[in-house]
């Protein structure tokens, strides 16, 4: 590798990661996602307990402030994101015993709206919520709203199998929508034991899928216009498409 050259109001740490990027990058403009994978792998991480999140961002070609080209759906990440996602199941009485044996961090109906209406907090990370109750939580719908954890039939977290919606949550699916400035990021992996480089490799080309399939009717030239890996704190990697 070459002498490395410390970026201007950049750390040591960050200036030899890109340099380390830079010469994975000296032969192509972007890299496979198994290739930048290996990358980030080998950078010099921040001291995480859990590792560094390995970061998705999308840039696409639509506008935002229009409602037929709004990009919003879900996909099932093979080897889960590496985040203990907390669920919070808005459910009839009968199954409110059902979701927190199978895994949601909290599980009611009036009496978790109330909460919620109470606090004005949201603490968990996902909300699942049967038709019935749907119905209930137009009352809390502004906070749910903020957080970006409103129930949503087209996300998959409204129905009436409430094993099915907790346990495909748990088994690594998210949701995501583009934000203000027409882009999407999400988290695929960790930088840490449980994961490897082709595993992260596997949740990105099953997130990029998802979102090539999520394209809206109305745009015709090219949808995607770059794709980049990142971990916190360090360089991005432009993935081949």
């Amino acid at each position: 590798m070459s002498k490395i050259v410390k970026l201007i109001g950049k750390s040591k740490k960050y200036s030899a990661n890109v340099a380390k990027i830079k010469e994975a990058l000296k032969n192509s403009s972007s890299l496979s996602a198994l290739e930048a994978a290996q990358v980030l792998f080998n950078l010099d991480q921040p001291n995480f307990k859990n590792g560094a999140s390995v970061e998705l961002h999308f840039r696409l070609a639509i506008n935002s402030t229009k409602s037929d080209q709004l990009v919003r759906s879900s996909v099932v990440l093979p080897h889960g994101t590496g985040k203990e996602v907390k669920i919070a199941a808005f459910v009839t009485d009968e199954n409110v015993e059902l979701a927190k044996k199978l895994g949601a961090y909290k599980a009611g109906n009036d009496d978790l709206i109330e909460e919620i209406k109470k606090s004005g907090k949201v603490d968990f990370d996902v909300a699942i919520a049967q038709p019935d109750l749907m119905k209930k939580l137009p009352q809390i719908a502004r906070i749910l709203g903020v957080a970006g954890v409103m129930p949503n039939p087209k996300t998959g977290t409204v129905g009436v199998n409430v094993e099915d919606m907790i346990k495909t949550i748990l088994a690594g699916k998210i949701d995501y929508k583009n934000d203000k400035t027409g882009n999407i990021h999400f988290v695929v992996g960790k930088i840490n034991k449980s994961f490897t480089p082709e595993k992260i490799a596997e949740n990105v080309e099953a997130a990029i899928d998802s979102v090539l399939k999520a394209k809206p009717e109305v745009i015709k030239k090219k949808y995607v216009l770059s794709v980049h890996l990142t971990t916190t704190m360090s360089p991005s990697i432009q993935i081949t498409q």
